[in-house]
């Protein structure tokens, strides 16, 4: 009877996080979007720095057949059969793609983390599993997409598919081979024509560079990852953008592109950051040595600390020493009257909860079955990037920059958690109820106001007309964590200066990379 119970609470439980998340809408106002039209095919991006290729030409494209061959002849025919008798879900596919290949990747990467962003549920010993990608359709399935592993994620994807990109558009300029509706007038063009050269395909670099990157990282998801990517080339092909040599031959770099990204996340030490009990044991034993109150899970049976050692992973903006350099100084003593005045004000919050500070609350909140508070200012950023009218290059750029940012602000705020391992209020002063649930981790300093002072660095120095709402925007999120009870004003505050400090180094980059 007891195992029926719990299985019934469990599945309860997923239902209603599951609806939770269907109430935010997690890929953004996207669905009508029109077709992507580039104002600028930014030609010369063949020459921007990428971030691990040493240069665009590291992965061999080989030169294309000529438009006038029958080869090229067959492909074009192959267009036209295709376009003879079109169905609806067919143009529905072509619709859906072509608003622009990085922006529907990125969507299909934020649904996947909401999918997995659910904490497991405990043993019958009250111990708690643990995912493991050795087995990940088993309970836990593999992975639990948390804040941390979701800005990993979401870093490796858009970082790899802005080198493929950077390769395909010096492939493109070097070969210059027309699209299909270019070098055929009767084939019947379905997107905005375009001066851009076809070969190889940018929609096939970024879908070859997404399969590869999300069959790493969520491996048990690969039929509904390789049924998107079919969808994607069909597309291109009924499109009339691409003959089937140019989605090849994209295809191909992406997937090339994407090992090298593999590789480095295999060694990036990702795989050890949960630790093991000594550890666990270790960090309190530590804190109270310093003489302060340690932070405890207020869950029962307590669950262990989530990621204590994510701050040790290898960041993509700077280096370890950099990492470490970035730790801010300590919170208030626990027994300090700072601490004191702190909880108090966040008690007096919580019995001020008013519609304005549930919507607060509520729009920042992010938990679990959500994208994560990375993949709520990647959705803020698409948006905005939709209306600029980006080309895919300058597109996957962007949101490199962003990812690699918000990934690097996770590893000093984790490191910064665990090295100081501060209680929450909630474990200061139990008389205060939270407006949301409390995560599993130490609280100083605050993650979301971290993220986001990252993100409005970044997407003030990209989109600079839109300063002051971003800059907004991670003022609410960073108070929508004191409002919600479950942070101090000094971990709100120290966390947007750190995260503003981390986009620097992305805004640095973005400034040397030539693509300004």
């Amino acid at each position: 009877m007891k195992n029926i119970v719990r299985s019934s609470i469990t599945g309860l439980v997923i239902v209603t996080l599951m609806m939770a998340a269907c109430s935010k809408n997690i890929t953004g106002r996207t669905d009508h979007i029109a077709a992507l039209a580039p104002g600028d095919n930014d030609l010369n991006a063949g020459n921007w720095m990428p971030i691990l290729l040493a240069a665009p030409t590291d992965i061999v494209v080989a030169a294309p057949v000529a438009t006038n061959t029958p080869d090229y002849i067959a492909q074009v025919n192959e267009i036209k059969a295709w376009q003879q008798d079109l169905t609806t879900e067919e143009k529905d596919l072509v619709k859906y793609w072509s608003a622009g290949a990085v922006l529907r990747w990125n969507e299909i990467l934020r649904t996947l983390v909401a999918k997995h962003n659910l904490p497991p549920y405990q043993n019958e010993d009250d111990t708690y599993p643990f995912p493991s990608a050795n087995n990940p359709l088993a309970y836990p399935q593999f992975p639990f997409a948390n804040p941390p592993y979701a800005a990993r994620a979401y870093a490796y994807v858009s970082a790899a598919q802005y080198d493929g990109l950077v390769s395909a558009w010096y492939y493109k300029t070097l070969y210059n081979r027309k699209a299909p509706y270019n070098a055929d007038s009767s084939v019947n063009v379905l997107i905005p024509k375009s001066n851009l050269p076809s070969y190889p395909s940018e929609d096939a670099v970024v879908e070859g560079v997404s399969v590869e990157m999300l069959k790493l990282l969520f491996p048990g998801d690969q039929d509904f990852i390789q049924q998107k990517a079919e969808e994607h080339k069909r597309a291109r092909i009924i499109s009339g953008a691409n003959v089937r040599s140019d989605i090849e031959a994209g295809e191909a770099l992406g997937k090339a592109v994407a090992q090298k990204f593999v590789a480095r996340a295999r060694g990036d030490r990702a795989g050890a950051a949960i630790g093991n009990q000594v550890l666990w044991t270790q960090l309190e034993t530590d804190c109270i040595a310093r003489g302060e109150t340690p932070w405890y899970s207020l869950e029962s049976p307590h669950r262990p600390p989530m990621l204590p050692l994510f701050g040790k992973v290898k960041a993509f903006l700077f280096d370890s020493v950099t990492a470490i350099s970035l730790r801010p100084g300590p919170p208030p003593s626990t027994s300090s009257q700072q601490m004191k005045d702190e909880t108090e004000e966040i008690y007096k919050y919580t019995q001020d909860d008013t519609r304005e500070h549930y919507r607060i609350v509520h729009f920042w909140a992010d938990g679990v079955a959500t994208a994560t508070p990375p993949g709520h200012w990647d959705a803020i950023a698409a948006e905005d990037f939709i209306k600029k009218n980006y080309s895919e290059v300058r597109w996957a750029r962007n949101l490199a920059l962003l990812n690699m940012a918000l990934m690097d602000a996770s590893i000093v705020c984790w490191d910064t958690k665990y090295f100081y391992f501060n209680p929450r209020p909630t474990q200061m002063n139990p008389n205060i109820k939270t407006l949301t649930g409390i995560p599993n981790f130490p609280s100083y300093m605050s993650g979301h106001s971290t993220f986001s002072g990252a993100a409005a660095t970044v997407l003030s120095h990209l989109v600079p007309e839109r300063a002051s709402a971003y800059q907004a925007m991670a003022q609410e999120a960073s108070l929508s964590r004191m409002l919600a009870g479950i942070h101090y004003r000094s971990d709100c505050q120290t966390g947007l200066d750190v995260g503003k400090n981390i986009g620097n180094y992305a805004v640095q980059r973005a400034q040397a990379d030539g693509a300004e």
